[in-house]
Formats: structure tokens, sequence, C-alpha cells
């Protein structure tokens, strides 16, 4: 089983209409499921990997609908805490390219309050980490325990920080405990923008150096992706294989990042390498076929509005 930990929240997405018809009014905006965490175990449930959420989110009305949202697609729930405090929302506003940005709204609400679960089940073989739950506090502090503490137990583990800048009021004690993280994690998954960020540099050799530093530190292997360039995978004797990204007419890309986490796991999973040494002995063309997979499950997230990643039907 592989065990998704962090925020679950409510986009509120722009509604689309033409500029003409909307005239001077404000934006509708519709509530949609989110969260990266939460993404990444819905679309891992969708693609048939048994998933576990871990959690804590709301009594309120969203809160419900999150869950059920995870029950229908076949995540196990039992992992998730529950607070009477309100669910995170977040205000996402989608550009002409269709990529996506956020406001947040976080205080006092449900997810913040994480505490560390005292076990999870027997049979996890996998524990995925990232976006804001490993930035707000006191939750913060109880997930990146829970990384370390699996990780020393040898569970494989994966990390996509997926940066929301808005939420981290000190940039360098961030990518301090950013590189705090490394020695636990198995794979590395970011952006490029991401990776910019966290190596404090526009520049590609820069970047490319960090990418080096972040691999000897600990992870078996770092994917970046390129957004509709593609994505590339760094192993530890450095070399670089990449696959082009899937053309489609894109309507926004939210929850896409969230797709390439659980299709990476899915198919890793399928190659019997959600382990660090198990994925460091993986060859190029498994390498390939796992990178390929997530740029088309990414592809026709991007294809539809909101997070909606695909069933494993769609991809077969």
């Amino acid at each position: 089983m592989i065990v998704v930990a962090g925020e679950a929240l409510i986009d509120l997405v722009p509604e689309r209409t033409s500029s003409a018809a909307a005239g001077d009014r404000l934006p509708a905006l519709r509530p949609a499921r989110g969260g990266g965490p939460y993404n990444t175990a819905l679309a891992l449930g969708r693609l048939g990997s048994p998933t576990a959420f871990c959690s804590r989110v709301s009594t309120d009305g969203f809160g419900e609908a999150l869950l059920e949202g995870l029950r229908k697609d076949g995540v196990d729930t039992a992992l998730v805490q529950r607070g009477q405090e309100p669910t995170t929302l977040a205000v996402a506003s989608i550009g002409a390219d269709g990529s996506a940005g956020y406001g947040f709204y976080v205080q006092g609400t449900a997810d913040r309050l994480f505490t560390l679960p005292p076990s999870l089940p027997e049979g996890v073989n996998a524990l995925s980490l990232g976006t804001c739950s490993l930035v707000l506090e006191p939750g913060a502090s109880a997930y990146e325990e829970l990384l370390r503490r699996e990780a020393a137990r040898g569970v494989f583990t994966t990390l996509d920080p997926n940066i929301r800048t808005g939420l981290i009021p000190d940039a360098d004690a961030y990518r301090a405990r950013f590189q705090g993280w490394l020695p636990h994690i198995g794979l590395l998954k970011l952006s490029i923008e991401d990776a910019r960020w966290l190596a404090d540099s526009q520049d590609a050799e820069d970047v490319e150096t960090a990418v080096g530093e972040w691999l000897a530190a600990g992870p078996a292997a770092v994917v970046l992706t390129h957004g509709g360039e593609g994505l590339s995978v760094r192993r530890q004797d450095g070399s670089v294989l990449s696959v082009p990204g899937e053309r489609v007419d894109i309507v926004d890309t939210i929850g896409a990042g969230d797709t390439v986490n659980a299709a990476l796991l899915h198919r890793l999973a399928g190659h019997q390498a959600l382990s660090a040494p198990a994925l460091a002995k993986l060859d190029e063309a498994a390498w390939l076929d796992v990178l390929g997979f997530a740029a088309r499950a990414a592809a026709i997230t991007c294809s539809r509005a909101g997070a909606e990643p695909p069933y494993a039907s769609e991809l077969a």
C-alpha cells in the first residue's frame, strides 16, 4: 500500500467565461476538491494502486466532500484525523496559458493541526509527502517526523515540494529545511520552477549543479517536470533521461504535477522499484516507460478543468 500524507483543501476555481460576458463583474468561483497530496492520493486510487490518505480534515461540509471523493475512488481514509476547524481554501487564478496561481486562506484551519499517527498499517511500502503540509506549523513538524520515522524503518519515501511562495515567510529557512529532508527521501520530484526557486537562481547551470547536490544528499533519483516540454530524470550515475510532453489542448494545469507524482509511484510499483536500491538499478527502458506514462497521465489532467486525474482505463 502507498500512503499519501498531507493537506486536503478546497480550490476556488474561476468559472470559464468570455471577457465580454464577464464585463466588470467579479469572477464566479467554483469549489473543487484539491490540495497536492489529496490530488496525488485520488490519482493513485483512480490508477488502481492500493492507497491510503493520511491527513487531518475538517468535519464541515467541505471536509465531508473531500473524504467522499477519496472513498469513491477506492482510497482508504482510516488514517485521516478529524477536527471542527474549517477547511483550508485556495483561490486559484488561471493564466492565458492555463497555468495556475493560488492565494490561500489557512489561518485556524483543520489540516494545520495534524499530529503524528502512532503507526502506519502493515504492508505500507511507500510514503508520499509535499506541498503546504511541510510548511504550515504545527502540522509541518508532525509530517516531517512521520517522514523521518518511516524512512528509518525502510519505507520508500517520495517528496514533491510544490513550492507555494506566499506561504513561506523565510525562504532561506525553508531551503535549509528542505536540505534536511533529502537524506530521508528515496525519490525527489519537482517542477523546474521549484528547482529554480530552491536553487535561488534562474541560471540553468546553477540549477543543474543544485540538482546534483540534492541527488548526492540522499535520493536515488530526481525527476524534473518541464511543463509542456515533458519530464526528465537524473540518476545516481549522473545520466539524464527525458521524454517529451504529450500535446493536448490545455484547459488548465491544476493537479498536473500531482498526477505525475501518482503516475510515477504507480508505474514504479509495476516495475517492482519502490525501494531506493531497486530504483537505483532501474534500467533506461524502464525509466522511459515510467516517465512516458507520467507524461500521458498529466496531459489528460491538463485537458480538463480542475484536478481531475485519469482512470487506468484512460491510459490503457
